[in-house]
């Protein structure tokens, strides 16, 4: 069987559009590796790192049972998944100056965004590309990625609520307030 050679575009085109459509909604594709990527130091809590100060198996020993921490970090309320996760889920349990991936790999805090995408693989598609988060530089060039803890607490990733602020004033009534012509 032959075809036209417009009906053949058409169908090329068709099938385009569909490969297309099924990688956006399906995510078939994966994201393309983002090589050199520049974050700032996580904002870590004044005091508290290294974390292997205290966490070097002599001043702390080693306890990998989940409980509730009470001597310190009690102050850490865990509103991410508290029902299923917990510290070492995302902390090293024997390095605790890194993260670990839930293959066991160790990563630095400063490429905590491989954890979080884990779960959240939609944001961090979005991160890579600049549409989620923020990041500074050029557009064909070095850029500067903040890091999902820039702007969420890993802990409690959900923005409080806040109250909304009034509406604008009008031009004209901030001109009608100095005496001038409305």
């Amino acid at each position: 069987m032959t075809m036209l050679p417009g009906r053949m575009g058409v169908l090329r085109g068709a099938v385009g559009l569909l490969l297309g459509l099924s990688v956006f909604l399906l995510g078939a594709q994966p994201a393309p590796e983002v090589e050199g990527i520049q974050v700032p130091a996580p904002p870590f809590s004044d005091g508290i790192f290294p974390c292997t100060s205290c966490h070097d198996g002599k001043a702390v020993k080693l306890n990998t049972k989940r409980r509730e921490l009470v001597d310190m970090h009690g102050d850490i309320e865990l509103h991410h998944g508290p029902a299923s996760r917990w510290c070492l889920d995302c902390h090293d349990a024997t390095d605790r100056d890194h993260l670990h991936l839930v293959s066991g790999e160790r990563i630095e805090f400063t490429a905590s965004y491989l954890l979080c995408g884990q779960c959240h693989g939609d944001k961090l598609r979005d991160w890579r590309v600049g549409v989620h988060g923020k990041r500074t530089g050029h557009w064909n060039g070095e850029k500067q990625y903040l890091l999902c803890v820039n702007c969420h607490n890993p802990h409690s990733p959900h923005f409080k609520s806040l109250q909304p602020m009034p509406a604008p004033t009008p031009p004209q009534s901030i001109q009608a307030r100095k005496g001038g012509k409305p």
